[in-house]
């Protein structure tokens, strides 16, 4: 199944596309690690560089292209202790998506079914909202367990930093930990050929 965010989808209908929204966790799941991490007034400095003078509501999609000038200005500073804050930011994410965007039945179905039947069925509902944090980029699921990000054509204004996608996979790590089985992980594998921007993932159990 491939999912595209709202760019790919004006493409289609020649008509100008619109800005990429993003949900809000991709900014404000990321602070409280900051302000732990670098300290408030660090913190304040890296959203200045970032250009984000207002910080999300909360209840708003926010435009993708501030989540991506975030993980910039933090990979700037510093490229290892950003992959750092993206990895719990991630997790941080995921956690709020489990509390306030899956009915609790679905959680608990999730949970009690083997991970063999949770997995596809997680990725599927995963599938199904993926324009919600891949934004312009494209999401591709291969069964249960398999899933491709790719954000070659996505026009990003900068680079995508090696965070963004360490972001992506801590969100699906948690996810799965703790709806599927305790012990998942999500594992980079890296660009795929002659695609530096597009990253295959795959969740391992063990």
């Amino acid at each position: 199944m491939l999912i595209e965010g709202p760019v790919a989808a004006a493409q289609e209908t020649g008509s100008e596309p619109p800005a990429a929204l993003i949900g809000p966790n991709a900014i404000l799941q990321a602070l409280p690690v900051m302000e732990r991490l670098l300290g408030a007034s660090e913190s304040a400095h890296i959203l200045q560089e970032a250009r984000i003078a207002t910080l999300p509501d909360g209840e708003s999609m926010i435009p993708e292209a501030d989540a991506m000038r975030l993980h910039h200005a933090l990979s700037m500073r510093d490229p290892f202790e950003a992959i750092d804050i993206a990895r719990e930011a991630g997790h941080g994410t995921a956690d709020y998506i489990i509390a306030n965007r899956i009915p609790r039945i679905a959680a608990k179905i999730l949970q009690w079914l083997p991970a063999w039947l949770a997995a596809p069925l997680l990725m599927k509902a995963i599938a199904r909202h993926a324009w919600t944090f891949i934004g312009s980029g494209r999401f591709e699921a291969d069964g249960g367990w398999c899933f491709t990000i790719d954000r070659t054509e996505a026009d990003d204004l900068m680079m995508p930093t090696d965070s963004l996608f360490e972001w992506y996979g801590a969100v699906f790590t948690r996810l799965y930990q703790r709806l599927v089985h305790p012990h998942a992980r999500c594992r980079d594998e890296g660009p795929l050929a002659m695609h530096r921007f597009a990253h295959g993932y795959r969740i391992e159990i063990g």
